[in-house]
């Protein structure tokens, strides 16, 4: 039988092997694909304790950048129902290329952002926000509450309501999250100390070939990367 989890999103998650996919794990000490702890990269003027308390949130997500927002499913829909109908778009759907990553400070957060062109990339996340739509649960007013106690401009309400999430369809942002919230000295300090790791990761084109589905255990237990799939289009 197949393992039902409380939620599930669509995200881009790189290749483990590859360049992008061995410093995000690594640098969040964790393989969300295996489950398997992975040793922290060496970042001259951060300790391993450092790297462990500035990564915690993102650590239980996974390295990756959503697509789809994590959602529970609807009634009488399942998550093999879910994984066939994410392989019917992608196979119609073609790889996105973007402009190469770049480090920037999000907010109070750090994150890898593809530059120019990026709008492939947000109407790939947009169609995924429509077309698995009838796959969500809609949220509760709770849960829609406290997404608005972080203060929602009336564009981000409508998107609340309509998709179950703020950050969908112009206000999307594609990134790959490395920190949690940090405090204006961390935050600086963070970036200088990453700047030389991820030179390397920032010279090519970003491109997304796959997706991945995710599922959220529950329980504030760490994501699982469940299933990739190809964009085939």
């Amino acid at each position: 039988m197949t393992e039902q989890y409380q939620r599930y999103g669509i995200y881009f998650a790189p290749e483990p092997q590859s360049a992008l996919g061995q410093f995000g794990n690594a640098w969040l000490g964790r393989d969300p694909e295996t489950g398997n702890v992975l040793h922290r990269p060496e970042v001259t003027g951060l300790s391993k304790a450092d790297i462990v308390a500035a990564t915690t949130s993102p650590t239980r997500y996974g390295f990756h950048g959503t697509l789809k927002p994590p959602f529970a499913l609807a009634d009488g829909m399942g998550r093999s129902d879910l994984e066939v109908a994410i392989a019917d778009f992608c196979d119609v759907t073609a790889p996105v290329v973007c402009g190469p990553l770049m480090l920037k400070p999000l907010g109070r957060f750090l994150a890898l952002v593809p530059t120019e062109p990026v709008a492939d990339l947000a109407e790939l996340a947009a169609s995924f926000v429509r077309k698995l739509d009838d796959f969500r649960q809609p949220e509760d007013e709770a849960a829609m509450n406290k997404r608005r106690a972080a203060g929602l401009s009336d564009r981000q309400e409508e998107n609340l309501v309509r998709w179950g999430y703020p950050y969908v369809m112009e206000e999307f942002r594609f990134h790959l999250t490395l920190t949690n919230k940090l405090a204006d000295d961390q935050l600086t300090f963070m970036r200088d100390a990453l700047s030389g790791q991820v030179v390397p990761l920032c010279e090519a084109a970003f491109t997304v070939r796959d997706v991945c589905l995710f599922g959220d255990p529950g329980d504030q237990k760490p994501f699982r990367l469940l299933k990739r799939f190809s964009l085939n289009g």
